[in-house]
């Protein structure tokens, strides 16, 4: 009976954090979209709100040269950029490939494509590290690549 009692605690106890772990993802996937929705709207406060204070960009730029570098780029020129008014929706579209979730931390990667409004632009990959703060997940950390072709689907 003793046994019994144990093996069903621990599966309750496994079904638990399967649905902490869901929610978890759920909750991170939400502030990435949040932050694209605000680039679509072109909502700078919206943006902001998804945002760590300490927020780091950064991309992989493939040279003419054939040679590779990263490029650190200013979180607060881009917040400016999607705020500011422009011709067309900057439409990011993403799909989510893979969520790892370590308590406070989250991974996420995300093949994308960009439009300027409805015109194709170019495409690559994100990935996202978001921390669960007080305020919920936040985005402290983006880096992609960035291409015309042979983009991931």
């Amino acid at each position: 009976m003793k046994k019994l009692l144990l093996v069903s605690f621990v599966v309750v106890l496994a079904s638990f954090k399967a649905f902490a772990q869901q929610t978890d993802r759920d909750a991170v996937k939400q502030t990435i979209n949040t932050m694209f929705d605000a680039m679509r709207k072109g909502d700078s406060t919206m943006l902001r709100f998804t945002f760590h204070k300490n927020i780091v960009f950064e991309g992989v730029a493939n040279k003419k040269d054939g040679t590779v570098a990263l490029d650190i780029d200013n979180p607060n020129d881009f917040i400016k950029a999607v705020g500011a008014p422009h011709k067309e929706i900057w439409d990011e579209q993403i799909t989510f490939s893979d969520i790892k979730i370590d308590g406070d931390l989250a991974s996420v990667w995300t093949p994308y494509k960009f439009y300027l409004g409805k015109t194709f632009s170019y495409c690559g990959v994100d990935v996202f590290t978001l921390i669960r703060t007080p305020a919920g997940w936040k985005i402290i950390y983006i880096i992609d690549t960035r291409r015309k072709d042979n983009c991931p689907e």
